[in-house]
């Protein structure tokens, strides 16, 4: 399983949301960049950019920041917001971003997802952002209509590398991964699935690498929050991700 260190953008800055809620807002830092070199440096193996804006409203106000992250690392960067065309796939990869995340238009408009595999493929993923199990688009603002059960085998035959799960409820709130649902949708699936929302611990990063089904387990688990406040280590939650025996286990360290 493999660490995703989050940085999400709001206007230029590095922020955080609280169950999506844009009224709920923590600035963590005004440089982005700075954060991006941080945890390149400190050995992450991705940093997963969400342009909170695009994702929102459409507009790719942040591109000028995405490029300069992706200058400034040696690590692969994943980016997710306002990716509703080919053309803004194709706008993120000019960039030089490795791998972009559709959301939105994977739910609505069946056509872009196959065609941004075909023209890229194994460099897009799609994000499911839920609530109790019912998809959220444009920005958490709207019910999408379908269950995340029924649409990961859908976006994994349209080509889909990986598939990012968000449960909304628990996503900047520190509360814990939902084990029990992924572990679910992963025996379901089989599907390339990477957890995302409510890691606050090295335990928690050790859970979710212990879970497996059929030989396979997670692809990867995204962290932020706990990253900003010294929660975590970035390279404890590197070691974590890939311990296999759960807290205290064999294959782990302690927090």
């Amino acid at each position: 399983m493999e660490l995703y260190a989050a940085i999400d953008l709001r206007a230029g800055r590095t922020v955080r949301l609280v169950e999506g809620d844009f009224g709920r807002e923590t600035v963590y830092s005004e440089g982005p960049v700075e954060v991006a070199r941080r945890f390149s440096a400190a050995g992450v193996p991705w940093i997963h950019v969400v342009d909170l804006d695009a994702a929102r409203t459409g507009e790719p106000t942040n591109r000028a920041v995405i490029e300069a992250i992706v200058e400034s690392v040696t690590v692969g960067v994943q980016v997710g917001g306002g990716v509703r065309r080919v053309e803004d796939a194709a706008a993120l990869f000019a960039l030089g971003v490795t791998r972009v995340v559709v959301g939105t238009a994977a739910v609505t408009d069946p056509e872009v997802l196959p065609e941004i595999a075909r023209r890229w493929p194994g460099r897009v993923a799609v994000g499911l952002d839920h609530r109790d199990g019912e998809v959220q688009v444009r920005g958490w603002s709207e019910s999408g209509g379908r269950r995340v059960r029924e649409l990961v085998p859908e976006v994994v035959a349209a080509g889909a590398a990986a598939v990012i799960v968000t449960d909304i409820a628990r996503d900047g709130r520190l509360a814990g991964p939902d084990v029990v649902g992924l572990a679910g949708l992963l025996e379901e699936t089989g599907a390339p699935l990477v957890a995302s929302g409510g890691v606050a611990s090295a335990d928690d990063l050790r859970l979710l690498a212990a879970v497996r089904s059929g030989g396979s387990g997670l692809a990867g688990a995204i962290v932020g929050r706990a990253l900003y406040e010294g929660r975590v280590g970035v390279a404890e939650a590197v070691a974590a991700c890939s311990a296999l025996d759960g807290p205290g286990g064999a294959g782990g360290e302690g927090t």
